[in-house]
C-alpha cells in the first residue's frame, strides 16, 4: 500500500480546492488502469480518504462511480472491493474494442502529426520497457497505445468509454500467470500496426487490428480454463 499512497499523493494535487467525487473516481479508475489496484484487492476508505484529503462521502460516491464502470464492487458489510472479471467479461470487452479500434483505424488515413505522435511513443514506451523486462510497464504502454488510437476517431465519448473498458482490461491482465509471455508479442505487433497506418494501408492495418485483437483475446480466455 505504500507506494500506492505515494502515488495518490502525487494525484492530490489534481483535485484542487473544488475536490469532486468525480475527480477522485478519475484518479482511482487512473491506478486501477496502471495495475496499482489488483483484483480483488479491498479498497480501505480510512486510507484512501487520507491521503487524498477527502471526505468519507466524496469516497463513497466516487465508489459508487466506479462501481457502475464495473471497476469495483460493494460486498455486504465487508466493504467495497476491486472487480475480479470473468472470461465473458473478457469477450464482451473486446467485442467493444473492435467497434471502437476498428472505427480508428479507418480514420487514420487523415491522423495528425500530433496524434500519429502520441501512438508512436506510446509504442516506443512498451518497446524500452520490454527491454528492460518491465512487464508490468508493458502493459501500461499498451493500454496508453490504445486509449491514444480510440482518440482517432474524434469522440470524447468515445475516449471515455475506451478508457473505462482499458481500465477493466488492465484488471483482465492480472490473470496471465506469465505477463512477458503475453505482452512481449504485442509490442512488435503495435509497431507493425503504425507502420501501416502511417503509410496509409488502412485496410491492412484493419485485418492486423481484427487479428490482434483475436489473439489477445484467445490468450486471455486461455488463461481462465483451469488447469487439468
Amino acid at each position: 500500500m505504500e507506494d500506492v499512497a505515494a502515488a495518490l499523493r502525487h494525484d492530490r494535487g489534481r483535485l484542487g480546492r473544488s475536490s469532486t467525487a468525480e475527480k477522485v473516481a478519475d484518479i482511482l479508475r487512473d491506478r486501477i488502469a496502471d495495475g496499482s489496484f489488483v483484483p480483488g484487492e479491498r479498497l480501505s476508505e480510512e486510507s484512501i480518504g487520507a491521503v487524498l484529503e477527502v471526505s468519507r462521502n466524496t469516497l463513497r460516491e466516487a465508489f459508487r462511480l466506479l462501481g457502475h464502470e464495473r471497476l469495483l464492487e460493494h460486498r455486504l458489510n465487508r466493504g467495497v472491493f476491486v472487480r475480479v472479471l470473468s472470461a465473458e467479461d473478457v469477450a464482451d470487452i473486446y467485442r467493444v474494442r473492435r467497434v471502437i479500434e476498428g472505427a480508428a483505424v479507418r480514420h487514420s488515413a487523415n491522423v495528425t502529426p500530433a496524434a500519429l505522435s502520441m501512438i508512436k511513443e506510446a509504442v516506443a514506451e512498451g518497446a524500452r520497457a520490454a527491454e528492460q523486462e518491465r512487464w508490468q510497464d508493458v502493459g501500461t504502454a499498451n493500454i496508453r497505445f490504445h486509449q491514444n488510437l480510440a482518440a482517432l476517431n474524434g469522440s470524447p465519448r468515445l475516449n471515455e468509454t475506451m478508457r473505462q473498458l482499458l481500465a477493466e482490461l488492465r484488471l483482465v491482465f492480472h490473470v496471465m500467470k506469465n505477463p512477458r509471455s503475453f505482452h512481449e508479442p504485442f509490442v512488435a505487433r503495435n509497431l507493425e500496426l503504425v507502420e501501416l497506418m502511417e503509410s496509409g494501408r488502412t485496410a491492412e492495418a484493419e485485418r492486423a487490428l481484427e487479428s490482434y485483437l483475436n489473439h489477445a483475446e484467445e490468450l486471455l480466455v486461455q488463461a481462465y480454463i483451469p488447469e487439468p
